[in-house]
Parts: C-alpha cells; sequence; structure tokens
C-alpha cells in the first residue's frame, strides 16, 4: 500500500510515517518504479505498535529500545519490566509537577476577587517570577 493508505490504516500522518522512517524506528520503505513508498502488513504492525508506545507517552528512544525488545525473541522480560518501571517513575514525577502548579494555580486563583478593581494576585504572582509557593 501506499503512504496515504498506510496513514489512514496507522491513524499516523504520512508526514510522522517519513519521520519514523528517517530515524529509524521505521524500516526504509519499499519503492515502485515511480518512486513511491510501499508498506506492507508487517510494516503497519510496526507502526501500530509505536503509535501505542507513543500514546502511552513514551520518548522515541525508548521506543526504539522497546521495538529491538519486540523484535528480539530471546529477550528477556525483565529488560521490558525494568524500561517500563523507569518510565512509569517519569510519569509520576510528571503527574506530581503539574499536580503542584494547579494548587498554586488554584490557590491564586481562590484569592483574585474577580471583580471591577484591578488588584490581581494571579498577575502579580506572575509578575514576581517565582515559580513555587
Amino acid at each position: 500500500m501506499n503512504i496515504g493508505e498506510a496513514a489512514k490504516k496507522s491513524g499516523l500522518s504520512a508526514k510522522m510515517i517519513r519521520y519514523y522512517e528517517s530515524i529509524g524506528l521505521l524500516a526504509p520503505a519499499g519503492r515502485s518504479a515511480s518512486g513511491y513508498r510501499h508498506y506492507s502488513e508487517q510494516d503497519l504492525h510496526r507502526l501500530a505498535f509505536i503509535r501505542r508506545a507513543r500514546d502511552f507517552g513514551f520518548s522515541l528512544e525508548e521506543v526504539g529500545r522497546l521495538l529491538a525488545l519486540w523484535q528480539d525473541h530471546g529477550r528477556a522480560s525483565a529488560d521490558v519490566k525494568a524500561l517500563t518501571g523507569q518510565h512509569i517513575a517519569e510519569l509520576e514525577r510528571k503527574i506530581a509537577e503539574l499536580t503542584a502548579l494547579r494548587d498554586t494555580l488554584q490557590e491564586l486563583h481562590d484569592h483574585c476577587q474577580g471583580d471591577h478593581r484591578p488588584d490581581c494576585p494571579i498577575l502579580r504572582d506572575l509578575e514576581s517570577g517565582s515559580c513555587c509557593h
């Protein structure tokens, strides 16, 4: 199938497919006599794997490592579990950071009178440049 069909079936854009190919996550596609890329069902399966891993928030580097583990039938599941555990720890760190940001912004929001006066604790905080309370 051509790149348009592969994009439609994989749910990825043609631009993303070409990008994954350019960084080595997807092997270079075969070409027709006229130079058009052709993708196989195996390519679609690999694109689905990449898309699902990206949906879980894995970085491109992590996706590459997961693909290598997926292709290695002699792999130890402990290697996959370790990589996933590291990713979960990073997600937890990001969640904690976002929670702290939300809580700080909520506090500022709660202290804003929201009336006709110009005084605004939200803008005062942004002006101060401080990152945390």
